[in-house]
């Protein structure tokens, strides 16, 4: 600072563009509608400064810090934050300390604002509880992780949950634009064009996040020279080499890794080659294991194409035993080779839902002795116990096949096997009713 003129030396730059474009107002912050729009409740919470305890959850980059920022501007509450990377149990101490000293004596709430929440392990979670509890602190909390399975329970239930979703190419294309144009905050100063077709690109490949768009952004605006008119012109390339890769939401032990999976399963479930495809690309690119993801195809052909075509059992195995020889990234194609087949194969849960009965038959105590008949003859003495006496060898009788009591007599009437009606599967099934037809005419 130069004392003498009140001039800042400092690089207005040296801040990053990201931080410098946060939304001060609910008018400035996009996106969320659903959460902070006109009439939302949150928004409406905030106007009238009534906040009650909420947690914020979403990906990153859709505004969450950005929100508990504009709360603290429009609140009348002291406002406190904590990150809880850094912070411990003797932090949130201190906070509620001064917080009951505060409103003791002047009436004042604290609002607290934890980053991260979900880094915080149990012990700290409880230890904020009572607090939130008996309203010492109204707790804001952020977390791109699902508090309902990394926050405490009773945290929770003493909190209202908000959902931000990943801003639209809309929303991310007037971000870009008006950081170019901001001569305050933005980019105005440097005198930066960026083509219409390069803004759009940029929203896409941002995959809804700001922070993501606006970094590339400021990159290629500082990267590129002014030409003879002093305009920093960007096109399409400029902001290609800007981002180093795709980005991509996945953490393989947080929500984007069971949503992906989930989603890849469904649509091999419901036949869309294409979006088993994109699933399994998305996986793969992000740095999912690729020995997970064979498993799950394995899982899949076994349970939802089963006996309708029994060689996708097959083809995932050895596509499971290829991944083990090639290791990424040729792994990938018979990963795919599988996906497409467990996705274009005839589907039948048959083995799944019949395997599923018993097994809750047997978990409901329903069992019976097995039949003396079929019991075990191979010992010596077994015969004078009646073991396997009555025993009708199927290879003796014409077809192979002949009636006898299989299941124990209580369950005489049970059945667990439901047979689907498409490929191999419609096959087995003729052939079982034609034995059983048999059985009526004799």
């Amino acid at each position: 600072m130069d004392l003498f003129n009140g001039r800042s030396d400092r690089d207005p730059y040296a801040e990053p563009l990201a931080s410098r474009m946060r939304p001060r107002t609910l008018d400035e912050f996009l996106g969320q509608r659903h959460v902070v729009g006109e009439g939302a409740l949150l928004r409406r919470a905030i106007e009238a400064d009534r906040l009650g305890s909420v947690i914020l959850y979403g990906p990153p980059g859709t505004g969450k810090t950005t929100l508990a920022r504009i709360i603290a501007r429009m609140t009348r509450s002291h406002f406190e934050q904590l990150n809880a990377v850094t912070a411990g149990v003797k932090d949130i101490r201190r906070v509620a300390e001064e917080a009951q000293e505060r409103r003791r004596l002047y009436g004042i709430r604290t609002i607290l604002f934890i980053d991260e929440i979900h880094r915080f392990n149990k012990t700290q979670q409880d230890a904020l509880l009572p607090y939130v509890e008996d309203g010492t602190v109204v707790l804001i909390g952020a977390t791109t992780f699902n508090p309902m399975v990394d926050c405490v329970p009773a945290l929770v239930s003493r909190s209202m949950l908000f959902r931000l979703e990943p801003l639209s190419e809309e929303d991310i294309a007037t971000v870009i634009r008006r950081a170019v144009r901001d001569e305050e905050r933005g980019l105005g100063g440097l005198r930066v064009e960026v083509e219409e077709d390069a803004v759009q690109y940029l929203a896409r490949r941002a995959a809804g996040d700001a922070r993501v768009a606006l970094n590339a952004l400021e990159l290629a605006a500082l990267t590129t020279e002014p030409g003879p008119d002093g305009v920093r012109r960007i096109d399409r390339s400029v902001i290609a080499q800007s981002l180093s890769a795709a980005v991509l939401r996945h953490d393989r032990e947080g929500d984007s890794h069971y949503d992906n999976i989930s989603a890849f399963i469904k649509s091999m479930r419901g036949s869309d080659p294409d979006a088993t495809l994109y699933y399994l690309a998305r996986m793969l690119y992000a740095g999912e294991d690729p020995r997970f993801i064979a498993r799950r195809i394995i899982v899949q052909a076994a349970e939802d194409v089963g006996l309708a075509d029994p060689n996708a059992l097959s083809v995932a195995v050895s596509a499971a035993q290829a991944v083990e020889y090639l290791g990424m990234p040729e792994a990938r194609i018979p990963l795919a080779e599988a996906a497409l087949y467990v996705a274009l194969a005839p589907k039948s849960n048959s083995a799944y839902r019949g395997i599923s009965e018993a097994w809750r038959a047997v978990e409901e105590g329903r069992v019976g002795e097995v039949p003396d008949h079929l019991r075990d003859s191979s010992y010596r003495g077994a015969k004078r116990l009646g073991h396997g006496r009555g025993y009708k060898y199927p290879h003796d009788y014409d077809g192979h096949y002949v009636r006898q009591q299989y299941l124990p007599r209580n369950l005489l009437h049970e059945t667990f096997y439901h047979p689907g009606e498409l490929g191999v599967e419609a096959e087995l099934v003729r052939r079982l009713r034609r034995l059983k037809e048999r059985d009526k005419r004799r």
